[in-house]
């Protein structure tokens, strides 16, 4: 489990880099957290440098959409999805559950209640 911070400090439509096995980012959408693996899947670009595009990141590089939800691009450059991580809330603190290696099933993350 990795301490992403405290919910007060990510607002709606923001996110943050965290470090796990990998960098991860996390990002608010209108009060449920999701986490992915921060590194775009076509070349080295930071995914929590994107633009939020409702439930999706665009990757500031070459424009893929990754949803949030499942990792998965909409569509080339990218091609493989990033995987995504359980997120959770406890005592006002977000967490990140960090999901198995590469080439596992992604967890969804929960939502915020």
């Amino acid at each position: 489990m990795i301490l992403v911070g405290e919910l007060s400090d990510l607002p709606p439509g923001e996110s943050v880099r965290v470090q796990g096995e990998v960098p991860i980012a996390v990002f608010n959408v209108d009060g449920e957290l999701y986490a992915i693996d921060d590194t775009c899947t076509h070349q080295d670009a930071s995914l929590s440098d994107g633009w939020l595009e409702g439930c999706a990141v665009e990757c500031p590089l070459h424009a893929t959409c990754f949803d949030l939800r499942t990792g998965r691009p909409s569509g080339p450059p990218a091609k493989k999805p990033v995987r995504t991580h359980a997120v959770s809330v406890d005592g006002g603190l977000i967490y990140v559950h960090e999901s198995a290696p590469v080439g596992t099933t992604p967890a969804i993350a929960e939502e915020v209640g």
